[in-house]
C-alpha cells in the first residue's frame, strides 16, 4: 500500500503523515451522478479510509455522456447508483470500506449518517436536499463542499460551521442559478473542472491542512474562458438561522421540506416546494422549456408537455406544481428537478 500512494505521498502538503490521516477519514457523498461519481472515484483512488455514498436513482443511458464511473451495462440493468458505484469503487480500491444507501438523502437518514463523517461532499441536483444538507453540517458542526454544474457552468464553495458564511447565508448574495442539466445540457469537462474543485478541498479538509483552504466562491464557463473567485466573507449573516448564534436549523423541519401528495382520483401528483424556495419565473421557465416540449402559459400557470413523454407538468404562480401522469412520488420529484432544479 506504501507504493499505492507513493506519489502522492510525494507532495509535501500531504506526505506520509497526511496519506496516513486520509486512510483513517470517512466521507459523506450525497448524490452519485455525475459530480458524485467522478468525486468518489479520486476518493477511493486515494486511499479514503471509508467512503458513504447516498443516492436514490438508477443509471440511465443518458448519464453515460458524463457520469464516468458507470457503464452500458449498469444503464441496461438500471442498476441503483450507489450500487453501482460500490462496485465499481470496490473493484478499484479494496481497501476501501465503501457504504452505499439507495434512498432519498432526507433529514432521518442524513442525521444519522452524518455522526461518523469528517467531510460531506454534496453532488446533489436540487437546493432542497442542499439546503438540508446545509443546516445538517452546521448542527453537526462538520465541513461540507458545495458544487454544482450546469451546460459549461460550474461552481463550488467550501464552507466551514463557524467560520465561513453557509449556503442559507449566500441565496442573498450570489446567484446560484436554476437552470438544469435536463433543460440546457451539460458538457463533461464542466463535471470534471466542479470535481477538481471539491476534491482538492477535501483532500485539504482531510490532512487537517485548513490553513490551505480556499476562501472564495469559485466559479467559470469553460466554453466562454471565464474564471471568477468572489470574495463572500462579508455574506455571513450574524441572524441567519442556520449558521447564527440562535441557529434554529429551519430546513431541518418539516414545514420548511417540501410536501407532496397524490391527487385523489387523479394520476397526478402535486408538489409543494419549501416556503423558503426562490419564486419560480414562469417567464424564464416558458424560455427554457421552449425546445423541449409543448408550453402553454397565462397569468396563473405554466403548462409544460415534453415531446415523447407521457407526462405533463403544470406550474402555478404560487409555486405549486402537479405532475400530471404518475401516481409515483418518487417519479414526480425527480422529474420536478430536472425540468425546475
Amino acid at each position: 500500500m506504501q507504493e499505492r500512494y507513493s506519489r502522492q505521498q510525494l507532495f509535501t502538503p500531504i506526505g506520509l503523515e497526511g496519506q496516513q490521516k486520509i486512510n483513517c477519514k470517512t466521507v459523506l457523498i450525497i448524490g452519485a451522478g455525475a459530480l458524485g461519481a467522478a468525486s468518489a472515484e479520486s476518493l477511493v483512488r486515494a486511499g479514503i479510509g471509508k467512503l458513504v455514498i447516498v443516492d436514490r436513482d438508477y443509471v440511465e443511458v443518458s448519464n453515460l455522456q458524463r457520469q464516468q464511473l458507470y457503464e452500458e451495462r449498469d444503464a441496461t440493468l438500471r442498476i441503483p447508483k450507489a450500487e453501482a458505484a460500490k462496485a465499481h469503487l470496490q473493484s478499484i480500491n479494496s481497501a476501501v470500506t465503501i457504504e452505499s444507501h439507495v434512498a432519498d438523502a432526507d433529514v432521518e437518514l442524513l442525521s444519522q449518517l452524518v455522526l461518523e463523517a469528517d467531510v460531506l461532499l454534496d453532488a446533489t441536483d436540487n437546493f432542497d436536499t442542499r439546503m438540508i444538507i446545509n443546516d445538517i453540517a452546521q448542527k453537526y458542526n462538520t465541513p461540507w463542499i458545495y458544487g454544482a454544474c450546469v451546460g459549461s457552468y460550474g461552481i463550488s464553495f467550501t464552507i466551514i460551521p463557524g467560520k465561513t458564511p453557509c449556503l442559507n447565508c449566500l441565496l442573498e448574495t450570489v446567484p446560484l442559478g436554476g437552470a438544469t442539466c435536463d433543460t440546457v445540457g451539460i458538457i463533461s469537462p464542466t463535471v470534471q473542472m466542479v470535481v477538481a474543485h471539491q476534491v482538492a478541498e477535501a483532500l485539504k479538509l482531510l490532512v487537517e491542512d485548513e490553513g490551505a483552504l480556499r476562501q472564495t466562491v469559485v466559479s467559470f464557463d469553460l466554453w466562454q474562458h471565464n474564471y471568477q473567485s468572489i470574495h463572500v466573507q462579508s455574506a455571513k449573516q450574524s441572524a441567519c438561522t442556520s449558521c447564527g448564534p440562535d441557529a434554529t436549523y429551519p430546513y431541518l423541519h418539516y414545514d420548511q421540506q417540501m410536501k407532496s401528495a397524490v391527487l385523489c382520483g387523479r394520476d397526478t401528483v402535486q408538489l409543494r416546494p419549501a416556503p423558503g424556495n426562490h419564486k419560480i419565473d414562469l417567464n424564464e421557465l416558458s424560455k427554457r422549456m421552449a425546445s423541449l416540449g409543448k408550453v402553454e402559459q397565462n397569468p396563473f400557470l405554466l403548462s409544460f408537455q415534453p415531446y415523447n413523454m407521457k407526462e405533463r407538468m403544470v406550474v402555478f404562480q404560487d409555486n405549486r406544481v402537479l405532475i400530471h401522469g404518475t401516481k409515483d412520488i418518487h417519479e414526480a420529484k425527480k422529474l420536478y428537478y430536472q425540468w425546475i432544479g
